[in-house]
This record gives C-alpha cells, structure tokens and sequence, in this order.
C-alpha cells in the first residue's frame, strides 16, 4: 500500500465525532480575534438590552443576597488615601438574606446606561480581581522557571511517577486545586504540558487534562474548600423558608464531593489517554524554547539546586506555620471574628513558596547569580502576559456591561421558573436542574452568582417534596462544573489559549473548546448517572446527611 493511500485510510477511519470535533476547531479558530469577538458582543449586548428595555422585561424572584458587612474606615491621619477593614475579602461565615425583587432589563443605551459605560470603564478593569491573581501568581512561578525549577521539578516527577499514572495525578492534583482557588489554572496547566512534552508526549494533551482537572469537578473536593461555606450558608437561608430553623454543615456533601472528585479524575484520563492524545497525534514540535527534552542538564547542578530548592521550600512552610499556627498567629482566624486570614492568603502564600523554592534551586545550580536576576525572571514573566492583560481588559467590560443589563440573571430566573412549573418527579426535576444549570454556566460561569438565584427557587420546592435540602446542592455542583472548560467567559480561558500557543501557534479558542467539548459531554452524563444511583441506593452524602428527609 502506498504512503497517499494509507493516508487516505487513516481519514477515512475517523468516526463521526472526531470529525464533527475536527469541524468545530476549523470554525472556531476562524472567528475573529478574541479581543475583537469580545468587542463585537459588546456591542450586541449594548442593542439587545435597549431592545429589551422598551420591550418592558423584567422577572420578579426570590433571591439569596449577602447581609450587609460593617465596613470601618483604617488609615493613618496623614494618609491621604483611605484603606477599608474588611474590603474585598472572602467571607466563608457570609450571612444570607432571602428577598423579593423585581430584577427589570436596563439598557445600555439610555442616559444611566451611557454614564455607566463611560464612567465604569477604568473602575470595571481596576476591580477584575483575576488581573491582579495573575499577576501575584505568575510572580513566584516565574522566577521559579527562569532560575530552571520548573523544568527540573518536571523531570524529577518523570523519573519518580510511573509513566502512566502521570495523567492521573496531574488530573487528582487539579481537583484538589479548588481550595487554592485560582493557582490551579495559572499554576497547573503550564506545568501539565510541559510535563507531557518531557515524557515526549503531546504536551496540549498534558494542558487539556490538567485544564479538565482544575475546572471540569471545581465545584467538588476531597478537602473543605471556601466554596463549600458559601454555597451551604446559601443552602441553609433556602432552607429556612420553608423549614425556619433548619440548615445543614459544611460536610453535608463531604461523602459524595470526595467519591466525586475521583470518579471525575478516572474519568478525565481515561479520555485523555484514549480518546484526545490519538485525536492529538504525535507532537512534531513547536517553539524551540519551550522544548525541554533538548537541553543539555547539567545533572550535578541540578541535583544541588533541587536540594537548596528543599532549603527554600522548607524556610517557606516554617514561616507559614509560624504565622498561623500558634494562637494569636497574624494569619490565625481570631475568636468570634469572619473571615479567614489564612485562606484570604493563599495565592500570595503560594507564590512565596514557589519564589523561594525558585531562589533556592538559583543558588544552588547557579543560575540565579544575583538579586538582578530574580527581578529579571519577574519582569520577563510579566512582559509576557502583556496580550493577556490587553484582552482581560476588554473581557472586563463585557462582563461589567452584560452583568449591569440584567440579562443573566433575568435568564436564569426565566429558565428556573419553566423549571419549577413542569409536573414531574423528584429525580427527573433534579436531572432537569442540573441540565438548565449546565446551559446557564455558559453565560454566569461563576458558582455564587448562579446559586444566589437557583436556591431559594429550588431548595424549597424540593423540601417540599421530600428531597433533602444537601442533595439539591449536590445536583447543583453536578450543573456548576462541567461547562466551565468550554465557556469563553470564564476568565482563565484566553489564559489557556495562550499557553497553548506555546506549543502550537495557530492553537485558537476553537483548538481549546474542540479538545474540551468531550470532557464536558462525557464527565456530565457520567456524573448524572453516579447522581442518579446514589440517590435510587439512598447512600448518605455525607455524614449524617441522607438524600431524602
């Protein structure tokens, strides 16, 4: 047989999907470039919410909202900017109000509507918390891999890992990365490719898997993660509008989030080992300096830098139990008080860990000769994401503008409503949530904003049909996950495509969602039939918290 003739073989031996995933990649990387995209929905968004403002709608619902937090002014006399105690933490004891509100479209177009355009666009970027994650995150790891950390860290895991557990673990690892909240995908992803590519595997493979890790369960975890205060304490003010009184903890979902998190994590290698590295082929190469099985390693000094690399890590977590530990510790949560200091560090505490570990792998294989150099490794890391912060920008103000025309939340409300009314069973109507919950994270990726307006609709509705208020939060973290890695809202995207680029450079918003198309579609009906079985077996979710009352 002839070389075009096997060729054609091998086209034809494509099934169905994999064409079908091969069409959605020529589409998608066809449209326009994302800062462009973005700006075009702008501008659409700005039309369709005047349409709809003279249109009169508007929905009417009870919503899950945050009670208000004393706010005290803490700045010096001779300050002449004010700091605020309190301001812009993450409350994990957030008290919720259930209220009634009428939520109307608000056009973009009229007087307010323009005022807040014009007004809001240097305030809408300042305040894109994910600009300033980015930033701190990428810091540590950036000297880290300048100084040659990352990559020697890489080739130690190689050598140490079995070779087909690596996918595994670098899928385990991202689940469990929800309780660092963001580091998993500015920390993880890069680091899942580049530890493909020493292993001479196709390192998108390796960015996939881990992006699927980190985003594809984010809502479950083996560990207690601050998202599970917030969306139980929502649970619980649901709860107690049919049941005052009642609540359940924050181990509620402790059994089924850890059965979860692995079951999810099975899955995803599987799909990755059989079904996107075929589809991926075998990598040719790319970008010359991204190729890490190329350089000559100077094994000795890798060796002393990986053990001063131990020094640093080790001078890190003694400073860290310091600071939280004892009592009285600075990032000790103090009695009676909100908040905890020592989650509201984690980024921070991380990238400290990693800048340390990168200074001290530097001294040891002399590759960091001077404070010069760290702040090079700093500054080149930062000059890199220039692109990036160019199109968050641009993400910011669509975000701000569509979030300030109401039509996400005049949607979900719309599609809870349908929801609510059809004349079915408990089983099917908690499947049919999660479905609706899996559409809507399409345009209100975030997990708080949906459920504000999804508990206290469903909570009771299910209460009152013998459905116990933990199995709904199940069902919603089953419909809050899946969808993230196929989103373009969801912050961390252009992020991925731009570590995709490393490797192959025509990689667009299409290569990203053909690749992660097969993980949303197979990890929900999976996860929707392991849903299913626990509640027809009645096995508890987690420690004393049964799926029916």
């Amino acid at each position: 047989m002839s070389a075009n003739s096997g060729a054609a073989a091998a086209k034809q031996q494509k099934s169905v999907m994999q064409k079908m995933l091969d069409g959605i990649e020529r589409v998608g990387n066809k449209v326009p470039h994302p800062v462009l995209m973005f700006l075009y929905l702008i501008a659409f968004i700005i039309v369709l919410s005047h349409v709809l403002y003279i249109m009169g709608v508007s929905v009417t619902a009870e919503i899950a909202e945050p009670v208000p937090v004393e706010v005290r002014p803490n700045y010096y006399e001779d300050s002449t900017a004010a700091s605020v105690e309190g301001g812009g933490k993450i409350l994990y004891d957030q008290q919720f109000d259930i209220e009634q509100e009428t939520i109307p479209i608000q056009s973009l177009l009229t007087m307010d509507g323009i005022r807040f355009m014009f007004t809001s666009f240097v305030p809408n970027f300042a305040g894109f918390s994910v600009v300033a994650v980015i930033f701190v995150a990428m810091m540590g790891v950036g000297v880290a891999e300048e100084a040659g950390f990352m990559a020697a860290l890489i080739r130690k895991l190689v050598q140490v890992a079995p070779g087909r557990l690596i996918t595994f673990i670098i899928v385990l690892i991202g689940g469990l990365s929800s309780v660092a909240t963001d580091a998993g995908y500015l920390i993880l992803i890069p680091l899942g490719a580049a530890a493909f590519l020493s292993l001479k595997r196709h390192p998108i493979a390796g960015l996939v898997a881990a992006f699927a890790g980190v985003s594809v369960s984010f809502a479950v975890n083996i560990l207690i993660a601050p998202l599970d205060a917030m969306l139980t304490e929502m649970t619980n003010e649901a709860y107690q509008l049919v049941n005052p009184g009642g609540s359940i903890g924050i181990t509620a979902n402790l059994w089924f989030s850890i059965v979860s998190t692995i079951f999810v994590a099975i899955i995803v290698t599987v799909l990755t080992e059989r079904f996107i590295e075929p589809r991926l082929g075998k990598y040719e190469g790319g970008p010359a300096d991204v190729d890490a099985t190329h350089e000559v390693v100077d094994e000795k000094a890798e060796a002393r830098g990986l053990k001063y690399s131990l020094y640093g890590f080790a001078i890190a977590i003694a400073g860290i139990a310091l600071l939280t530990l004892p009592p009285g510790a600075p990032l000790r949560t103090p009695e009676g008080a909100t908040g905890s200091p020592f989650m509201d560090s984690l980024i921070f505490l991380i990238t400290l860990i990693f800048l340390l570990a990168g200074i001290g792998y530097g001294l040891g294989a002399k590759t960091i000769k001077s404070s010069n150099d760290v702040i090079a490794g700093v500054t080149k890391t930062f000059a890199s994401l220039s692109s990036l912060i160019f199109l968050l920008l641009i993400i910011s103000q669509f975000i701000a503008f569509f979030n300030y025309s109401n039509m996400p939340r005049v949607i979900a409300v719309a599609m809870a409503g349908l929801l609510e009314q059809a004349n079915i069973g408990p089983l099917p109507l908690l499947v049919g949530m999660i479905l609706v919950i899996c559409l809507l994270d399409l345009i209100i990726p975030g997990s708080m904003p949906k459920w504000a307006i999804f508990a206290p609709v469903f909570v009771p509705l299910f209460v009152q049909l013998g459905v116990a208020p933990q199995t709904v939060l199940a069902a919603y973290r089953i419909g809050d996950s899946p969808m993230n890695v196929i989103t373009p809202l969801m912050v961390y995207f252009p992020f991925i495509v731009l570590v995709a680029q490393r490797y192959q450079k025509d990689a667009g918003i299409g290569t990203i969602i053909s690749l992660m198309l097969p993980y949303t579609v197979v990890v929900l009906v999976l996860w929707i039939v392991l849903f299913v079985a626990w509640f027809l077996l009645g096995i508890p979710l987690g420690p004393g918290y049964p799926v029916a009352l």
